[in-house]
């Protein structure tokens, strides 16, 4: 009797230890099924291309983007906004980077607006030029031919030198929409990139010429335009003629794109995508 007794509560107290060590068991791979979901990290390539005038904007984005995520590369071609757009239509990038608003022809290919920053359109010219401000009828009278010679506007009797954007760019389409001067301009010199209008005008006396106002420095002169400096307040303020949008075009809403194009815009609207932004000197959208 003793023996069977004996006999019975061994057996209980194997199949409590076998309950116990089933119930950790599911505990424990649960934890660790959650543990892998919490940190599943990000993978894969993310491809962008567009606008030149966004390259600083675009290359600290992605410099701190993949060092969140060491698994991500992140590859920008600056081809243009134009050319930017029909990357993004063909579906040859996953984003389509703009420096000014999508045309009607361009969202009816499914692109989408994104706007990320504003930037300020800066009207430079060589640094030891006199005319330190200009108002818009004079400026666009110079893109338009109609003005040729500093002296016509209290400066030295030296030839204006119009320098602009190539055909497609982001930046020339802003800058003609806002001054009302499209394809009526006469421009010396046409270039394909921000920084060659900045080292051209830079090295060109007389020069002029409109560039991405985070790209200035002190080879050049920046332009009161109406009186008006190219400042932040002053853009946000409504009171500087030039400025325009920032645009990371997807096809599609955001909502509709893989995980890795949501991430990204994710990041862009997390405080630190936001300190990157403002680092590099452009105005954050309200």
């Amino acid at each position: 009797m003793k023996k069977k007794m004996v006999a019975m509560i061994m057996a209980l107290c194997v199949m409590a230890t076998g309950l116990v060590g089933c119930g950790n068991g599911a505990a424990d791979g649960e934890n660790t099924d959650a543990a892998k979901g919490n940190t599943q990290e990000l993978s894969g390539t993310l491809t962008l291309a567009g606008s030149t005038s966004m390259e600083k904007l675009c290359e600290a984005l992605s410099e701190s983007f993949m060092e969140a995520n060491p698994n991500v590369t992140v590859t920008v071609e600056y081809t243009g906004s134009g050319a930017g757009l029909e990357s993004l239509a063909a579906g040859s990038v996953d984003i389509g980077n703009s420096s000014r608003h999508l045309k009607d022809e361009e969202t009816k290919t499914g692109a989408v607006e994104n706007v990320v920053a504003i930037d300020g359109i800066a009207v430079i010219t060589d640094a030891k030029n006199k005319v330190k401000d200009i108002s818009s009828e004079d400026l666009a009278k110079i893109y338009k031919g109609e003005i040729s010679n500093w002296s016509e506007l209290g400066g030295d009797d030296e030839a204006i030198v119009v320098i602009g954007r190539e055909a497609g760019s982001g930046t020339r389409d802003a800058f003609e929409e806002l001054l009302e001067v499209a394809d009526e301009c006469a421009y010396a010199q046409e270039l394909d990139s921000t920084g060659a209008v900045l080292a051209k005008v830079a090295a060109t006396p007389g020069a002029i010429g409109y560039v991405s106002l985070d790209v200035v420095d002190d080879s050049v002169l920046a332009m009161a335009l109406d009186g008006v400096e190219p400042t932040e307040k002053e853009i946000l303020a409504g009171k500087y003629l030039l400025s325009r949008p920032f645009v990371m075009a997807t096809k599609g809403e955001v909502s509709e794109q893989n995980d890795l194009v949501k991430a990204w815009f994710d990041y862009i609207k997390s405080e630190e995508g936001q300190n990157v932004i403002s680092g590099v000197g452009l105005i954050l959208p309200n």
